[in-house]
This record gives structure tokens, C-alpha cells and sequence, in this order.
């Protein structure tokens, strides 16, 4: 049940030395939206809102350590840890490029700047002078009946900004609120409007959705709401597609990739994509066999489709680069046991080892819940001597007459790969006997230009 009362005397030091300096400027101020929900739910807040009838150029003026770069919106801003917000109450119109008002208006009056908000929860204001709440849209009964509603039409609220309706995913999934009835109907009817956001906004707001509290239910209402559909259709095709209960006794794919979701740590932008498109190869792939069902070279087609997607909606490429490689190898630990030790070894070394592994193990907690080749794997990592010098370089290669170029280091990649297939450990003197071989046949493939 949310708090009945907020002790002034809780909060963060720098959200009391800011009210005293709006106090001192003649204002009335409150904590307002999502800072006021999480406390009265008793949550930490993750950063602070205030409101203030103090127009923006006189907060702006309280000192230099004020980021006033928004001031013309209203909306002030005091840097540090946590961050807190200054906003002046104002009364909105227009929405023409669906994201920032046409008309601000500042107004004296917390009713009218409630109006504006999106969610009933997120429009509750404490007064920083009495620590009285302020709930001009009724608020507090949604918050008791955890639900999350629009206010107003929800029809309005969502064609004002569409980012409402990730927001309203991420919201509902991270409280473990239901959502009314009527603001999902609108939500679902307004998805098509997704298309209208800049990438990087959609984007964003998936990445938040995905790495935070109640991530498994955010997946799975996005794909309910229809908004999968529109903006991730390769994820929204993994629904209802079915999997051999031997291997996945938890259901279809877009189950089993919920589950993976939610047993990723939170805050990984890589384990997280990487969960929600491990298996989006798996429906073109899908063959029902005599046998059992079968999804053949999924993780090749898997990697394939997670590279254009998070190209199209603009990843930084680290973690682009990452999730694909994730994707890609999630299916080689089941050969892990098997391995050649030093072809097992060159794996484990890699830099991004942790990350397989971390995802090995939610992939196999989402499905059939054996960790065996995970503690296997992990139980050589752990073993593993100082790493060993490379047994030839770049300028072995260079003095055997391949010209400067790609062609070094992909020789060095093959060399690897017959020193991981010899049957024993071999020296410098046998490496450097298999590395003329394989210039040799460079130079027969390539002809005189290799020369």
C-alpha cells in the first residue's frame, strides 16, 4: 500500500538546499510526478522533480550551477547525484511535431500543470512546505489499485507524444502495475504512430524497457499492444511459435525469450538485446521433422537479422557488434565438452567470454534449467593458466614475403586454427613450419600479385 505521509527530513540534502533557495526566492515548490509516486510506493526515487510557480529566467538566476538550456520550455535543471529537475507549472497546446508543446503557458495553479502529464500515477505533487500530497487527477487511487491510466482521453495523451506508449510499457512492467482497459484498447489502436519517432527515441526507451525491473513483462506487453508489430516485427513473430518440449518445456519462442530477459542481469544493453533476439531466426527457420521440431542454422540467420535490425534502428556499434556475437556462438556451448583444450582455450580467452557465458546460463534457465555445460565452462575458466605468448607474429608473416595487409592477419587467424586442430601441444619451430605451408598456398591461390 503507497505511504500515507513523506517525511521532508528523508530527502536527499540537495533537493532540501534547493527548496530553501526557491523558498527564499518567494515561490511555492513540490516534488511532483514519478519522484513522488516511487515514495509514496516506497521506492527510491532514481532522480528528483520539482514544480514551482518561480518562473524559469528567476530559477536560472539561483546560481551557476544551474543548467538553464531548457529554460524556454520551462524547465531548469541541477546537475549532480541525484539530479534533480526545476520545472515551472505550465499549461500546454499544440503538439504539431509530436513531442514538444507549440504554446507553454506558466501558470500558478498544480491543477492546471496535472493536465499535461501523462499517467494519473505520475501527476501526484508533495508540497515541500507542509509535505501535504497534492493529487489533482486522482492519482493516489491508481496508485492504490495499481493501475496505470492515461489522464484524460488516452487517445489525446498517446497522439501527443507516441513515446507515451513505450512509456506506458516500461511504466506498467517496471511497477508490476496492470494497465486499464481503456488506455491499452487506445494504446493498441495508436501503434502505428510508433513510426512517427525518431530511432534513436525508440530505441532509448526499448533499451530502458528491456534492462529494467519486470523486463520479461515489458517484452511480452510489447508484443500484446501490438507494438512489436510495428516496430520490431522479426520479435513479434517469435509468438506462438512452438518448440520441442524436450529441449523447451516452457513453451513457444517468444516464452522462452522472455524468460532468457528476465534471467540476464539488469542494466546490460548487450545481454538484454542479446535475449530479445537470440532466436528471431527461429521462425523462418521452423521445420516440424519426424522427430521433433528443428530450427537449422537459427543462430547463423539469428545474428544475421539482430545486425540489420540494430543497424536500422541505430545501436552504437559496440553494442551492436556485441549482441551479434553473442547471438552468433549461443548455440556453441553445447560442442563446448567436446572442444579441443586449446581451441576451448582461445574461446575462453576472449574478450568477450563473460558476456557468452552470462548469457549461456540465462538461455539455459529460460528453457530446460541444466547448468552442466555452464559449470563445466565456467570451472575451466576458472582454471586457466597465465595466457601464453603467440608462437608466431605479424612479422614471422612479413619475412616469409605476404605483403603489409589483411592478408597478415588472416594467415595468423589460420595458423591459429591448425595449432587448435593439432592433436598435441606444438613449439615455435613446428608453428613456424605449418605458417610456410600456409603462405605457400597463399601465394599458389593468389598468384603474382601476392608476391
Amino acid at each position: 500500500m503507497p505511504h500515507a505521509r513523506i517525511e521532508l527530513a528523508s530527502l536527499p540534502e540537495v533537493v532540501r538546499h534547493i527548496a530553501a533557495r526557491l523558498h527564499a526566492a518567494g515561490g511555492s515548490l513540490w516534488l511532483c510526478g514519478g519522484t513522488v509516486r516511487d515514495l509514496l510506493l516506497g521506492r527510491t526515487p532514481r532522480d528528483f522533480d520539482i514544480a514551482t510557480d518561480v518562473l524559469p529566467q528567476a530559477v536560472a538566476a539561483l546560481g551557476p550551477e544551474v543548467d538553464a538550456r531548457d529554460a524556454r520550455f520551462g524547465v531548469c535543471r541541477w546537475p549532480g547525484e541525484p539530479e534533480v529537475s526545476i520545472t515551472t507549472l505550465r499549461r500546454e497546446a499544440g503538439y504539431h511535431d509530436r513531442r514538444r508543446p507549440d504554446h507553454v503557458e506558466f501558470v500558478r495553479d498544480v491543477a492546471i500543470d496535472a493536465r499535461r502529464r501523462d499517467f494519473t500515477v505520475n501527476a501526484l505533487y508533495l508540497d515541500l512546505a507542509t509535505g501535504a500530497v497534492v493529487d489533482p487527477v486522482q492519482g493516489r487511487c491508481d496508485l492504490e489499485q495499481r493501475r496505470l491510466a492515461t489522464i484524460g482521453d488516452p487517445a489525446v495523451r498517446f497522439a501527443e507524444d507516441p513515446l507515451r506508449l513505450l512509456r506506458l510499457v516500461r511504466f506498467a512492467a517496471r511497477l508490476g502495475f496492470t494497465i486499464d482497459p481503456a488506455t491499452a484498447a487506445a494504446a493498441t489502436a495508436a501503434a502505428p504512430d510508433l513510426r512517427s519517432l525518431a530511432v534513436e527515441r525508440v530505441f532509448d526507451e526499448l533499451t530502458q524497457a528491456f534492462t529494467g525491473e519486470g523486463r520479461a513483462a515489458a517484452l511480452r506487453t510489447f508484443v500484446a499492444l501490438g507494438q512489436a508489430a510495428v516496430l520490431l516485427p522479426e520479435v513479434a513473430a517469435m509468438d506462438g511459435v512452438p518448440q520441442s518440449p524436450e529441449h523447451h518445456p516452457e513453451g513457444c519462442v517468444l516464452t522462452h525469450t522472455a524468460l532468457v530477459l528476465q534471467h540476464v542481469p539488469a542494466g546490460d544493453p548487450v545481454l538484454a538485446w542479446s535475449a530479445v533476439l537470440h532466436d528471431i531466426g527461429k521462425p523462418p527457420t521452423f521445420v516440424r521433422g519426424p522427430d521433433r521440431i528443428r530450427f537449422d542454422g537459427h543462430d547463423v540467420l539469428s545474428a544475421q537479422m539482430a545486425d540489420a535490425l540494430l543497424d536500422r534502428w541505430h545501436a552504437p556499434n559496440n553494442l551492436r557488434l556485441a549482441v551479434v556475437d553473442v547471438v552468433r556462438d549461443h548455440i556453441r556451448f553445447a560442442s563446448v565438452p567436446g572442444m579441443r583444450p586449446r581451441r576451448l582455450e582461445r574461446w575462453l580467452r576472449s574478450p568477450g567470454f563473460a558476456q557468452h557465458l552470462a548469457f549461456h546460463r540465462a538461455d539455459c534457465l529460460g528453457s530446460h534449467g541444466r547448468l552442466d555445460i555452464h559449470d563445466f565452462a565456467a570451472a575451466a575458466l576458472a582454471a586457466l593458466p597465465p595466457a601464453r605468448p603467440r608462437l608466431c607474429s605479424g612479422a614471422d608473416v612479413l619475412a616469409l614475403g605476404v605483403p603489409a595487409g589483411p592478408a597478415v592477419g588472416e594467415l595468423l587467424q589460420a595458423l591459429e586454427l591448425r595449432l587448435d586442430e593439432a592433436p598435441m601441444a606444438l613449439d615455435r619451430d613446428a608453428a613456424l613450419v605449418l605458417l610456410r605451408e600456409l603462405v605457400r598456398s597463399f601465394h599458389q591461390d593468389r598468384g603474382p600479385e601476392a608476391r
